[in-house]
């Protein structure tokens, strides 16, 4: 195969505009002024269109484009021969698919905008795949044929024949809030013809949002209620994209534990999952997903649940030899602070204090935190963590009218509704002007967050995923003592938490500030705790804060009331779930070691 054909060339809708440029990318093609015709921009076309048979690489339009909108990239030649789909010309392009087993659960896990969605659609029946040629698309008989020796070949026979039922728990969850107007029972009891409505109600502790209507419910409410009204659903393929998103960390055990209750011996399972624990403790095996966000993704062969996770975080594929990261991605927690630079820091205390909001009671045990640290709130949702902050914030008062440090506070919320009419741009430069033009903070906190890559995108526009980053940089760029971070895991892919959680330790320290981290993924919360406070007590009712605990006492006596155990892969020391009653499950409970720091 020629050198031509193993080149992508995108357009990117949004960002090219040849009406308001000078068609920089025609003029200066050096094919184009050899008089054959590689860029071109017709009079009736809105974007540029570019050969990629005749496209010699040199990068010249990428360079000139004013708008940023071309990509060129070079993939390996093999690659061509493997083109599931394609959407169109000069548009994303998905290599090869993932393979479901019957009786498994298949763990997919990549970067956003490398397909997974894509694969999604393709194993669910709602997306047939073209292998590339969009222009005449084959037919069942091609497709089947082109899977000939795998296991697709059975799957996509079941598809073509019919006898494939499939069922999508969907990524956004907030939008059922949008169309269903309902009660959460009448729902369930609609969609049911599976006689496991009672045990869904009890492993996703629906009891109490029985008789509310569904725009009525929180985040967590509703991913709840959409793995329950997909698991009531009798089906052959259950997929669930983002399972674990607003869940706290026992829900999200509870979570893995009925999406496994879904398998049998003929069944298929699938599950998109970042938090990387989870997937793990869930997965029976997985396929990772590698290459350009919204360029071109690559689906690897299966691989087991452990070595699947850890060839990713390496970002190296031996068995193909193929380098995706230029980096590793490693747990290590940050080197503890030497006395002396204790000493340095700013000591804020604060007393025992009271709460009452309605039919819930928050009690807070008095404690202390310093400046250049990272606190991380622990504890089931609906404990009084975002109360907590705001008493010590100063914009609520206690019951017993205890006088607390007066701080100033900048909160990133766990929701995030965009309402900003313009780019995102325009919204740093309205928000935080003086800091966004700060060289430091671009180096420190706007390149990390690939802002610029979105910068000049309407707001309202953007992925869960781009608003999460846009909301980490209006926040951490609003001047306070105190940085109120809510969840800041939700909607990024693996590789852009540990990004974040890396931002934020190294602006807080760099700033001598203080942040709380409302975090239920481990791994991330893992990374940014210098000190934990465990919140106790039941949901929405009465909850008590502790006092701010080290890491590892901390996340045991966390640990322990959940009553899961979890061990430090020794290769890149995530942490890892210990199987419920395993070996090592038993030898950590014995010895009361519910979390390990590495040796």
């Amino acid at each position: 195969m020629s050198d031509k054909k193993s080149r992508i060339a995108i357009v990117s809708a949004d960002k090219c505009k040849p009406k308001k440029c000078r068609q920089e990318c025609k003029k200066v093609c050096p094919v184009n002024k050899m008089g054959k015709m590689c860029i071109d921009v017709w009079p009736t076309s809105k974007i540029s269109s570019i050969s990629e048979e005749l496209c010699i690489g040199c990068g010249m339009c990428v360079k000139r484009c004013p708008f940023g909108a071309i990509t060129i990239i070079n993939i390996p030649a093999n690659l061509d021969k493997e083109t599931t789909h394609r959407y169109g010309a000069n548009t994303f392009k998905l290599h090869r698919l993932p393979m479901p087993r019957p009786g498994n659960v298949l763990g997919l896990v990549g970067a956003n905008g490398t397909g997974k969605s894509t694969a999604l659609k393709i194993l669910s029946g709602k997306l047939k795949p073209n292998l590339g040629n969009y222009a005449s698309p084959p037919d069942w008989e091609d497709i089947i044929k082109y899977f000939r020796g795998s296991e697709l070949q059975n799957y996509f026979t079941k598809v073509l024949e019919d006898d494939l039922h499939t069922i999508t728990k969907p990524q956004w969850v907030d939008q059922l809030a949008r169309v269903v107007k309902d009660t959460v029972e009448s729902l369930l009891h609609k969609k049911c013809d599976m006689d496991n409505l009672g045990y869904l109600i009890k492993e996703l502790d629906l009891t109490n949002i029985l008789t509310r209507e569904v725009p009525q419910l929180s985040g967590g409410e509703l991913q709840r209620f959409a793995i329950a009204i997909t698991c009531v659903q009798r089906a052959d393929v259950y997929m669930y994209d983002e399972p674990s998103s607003y869940l706290d960390v026992k829900q999200r055990l509870n979570a893995a534990r009925v999406i496994r209750s879904m398998l049998s011996s003929t069944n298929y399972v699938v599950c998109v999952e970042h938090d990387l624990s989870v997937l793990d403790y869930l997965s029976d095996y997985i396929c990772m997903l590698y290459g350009t966000p919204s360029v071109y993704g690559v689906v690897t062969m299966p691989y087991s649940v452990r070595e699947g996770i850890n060839i990713f975080l390496d970002g190296h594929i031996p068995t193909e030899n193929m380098r995706f990261r230029d980096e590793s991605l490693s747990f290590r927690m940050a080197e503890q602070l030497t006395e002396e630079e204790v000493k340095r820091h700013h000591d804020y205390k604060y007393p025992r204090m009271e709460k009452t909001l309605g039919n819930f009671k928050l009690t807070v045990e008095e404690g202390s935190f310093t400046d250049s640290q990272c606190v991380v709130l622990l504890g089931e949702n609906g404990t009084g963590k975002t109360t907590l902050i705001r008493m010590l914030a100063g914009s609520l008062a206690p019951d017993n009218g205890e006088e607390i440090p007066q701080l100033h506070m900048s909160h990133k919320p766990q929701k995030i509704s965009p309402k900003f009419a313009g780019t995102v741009r325009m919204l740093l430069l309205k928000k935080i002007q003086n800091t966004f033009m700060n060289a430091q903070f671009q180096t420190d906190v706007v390149k990390p967050m690939n802002i610029e890559d979105i910068i000049d995108q309407e707001v309202k526009n953007l992925s869960g995923g781009e608003l999460q980053r846009v909301a980490l940089v209006l926040a951490l760029g609003t001047p306070a003592d105190v940085y109120l971070i809510d969840e800041p895991s939700a909607y990024l892919d693996s590789e852009q938490r540990i990004i974040a959680s890396k931002v934020i330790k190294r602006f807080i320290l760099h700033h001598k500030k203080t942040a709380f981290v409302v975090e239920h993924d481990f791994i991330m919360a893992t990374y940014l705790a210098d000190s934990v406070i465990v919140m106790e007590g039941t949901p929405s009712i009465t909850a008590t804060a502790n006092s701010p605990q080290s890491l590892l006492s901390g996340m045991n006596k966390f640990l322990q009331s959940l009553n899961i155990t979890f061990r430090r892969d020794p290769t890149n020391y995530r942490p890892r779930i210990n199987k419920l009653d395993s070996v090592k499950d038993k030898e950590q409970k014995a010895e009361g070691n519910y979390f390990f720091l590495e040796d």
